[in-house]
């Protein structure tokens, strides 16, 4: 089933085709729905830049798998900078990158839906791991750093030692909507409105 993104509003006189995402934007809902890209982390800061000229209250659902780390960290210093009311509504799954940007939302504004999911765990290396013996060192460095900053970024959002976080953090951790909570990802199981 294929869902329409084109509503139409009639007037007395005529009928005008109006893009769903664009009616939702202009009111401060915001959907990040797919893989976080570079390209998504642009259209993102660009959309917040708006709102945040604009003064508006925003309310970003996230149902998504996650993404490319450096791209969703752009993104995560976008929220943490928002200067307005910033409400953070997982809808489906929250995994990885995405749950970062879930639990770095603003306190007391971070909602989950009673059968959404959150699911945290290390950085992972996506593309090709090989090279010279050099390389491949530059490359742990890396991915250890990267994995610092994430686990401190979590740490400080759930208020979980980084001890906690490394453990919780070694392999796929699956979470309901009570576990998320409990876990201080989210603040408050709610429903869509």
């Amino acid at each position: 089933m294929s869902l329409s993104k084109t509503i139409y509003i009639e007037s007395a006189n005529s009928s005008k085709e109006y893009n769903l995402d664009a009616v939702h934007a202009k009111e401060g809902t915001l959907f990040l729905n797919e893989t976080i890209t570079a390209d998504v982390a642009v259209q993102f800061v660009s959309v917040m830049k708006y709102m945040a000229e604009k003064e508006k209250e925003v309310t970003l659902y996230i149902n998504c798998k996650g993404g490319e780390v450096n791209a969703g960290l752009v993104m995560y210093d976008v929220i943490q900078a928002y200067p307005h009311t910033l409400n953070i509504i997982c809808t489906g799954i929250a995994a990885s990158m995405a749950a970062v940007l879930l639990a770095g939302g603003q306190k007391g504004r971070r909602f989950i839906l009673p059968h959404s999911k959150v699911m945290i765990h290390e950085p992972l290396i996506m593309d090709g791991f090989g090279g010279s013996a050099t390389t491949i060192e530059k490359k742990a460095q890396s991915i250890l750093e990267i994995k610092a900053i994430i686990n401190g970024i979590l740490s400080e959002a759930t208020g979980k030692s980084i001890e906690e976080i490394d453990s919780a953090t070694s392999y796929d951790n699956f979470m309901d909507a009570d576990e998320a909570v409990a876990f201080g990802i989210c603040d408050k199981i709610r429903n869509i409105y």
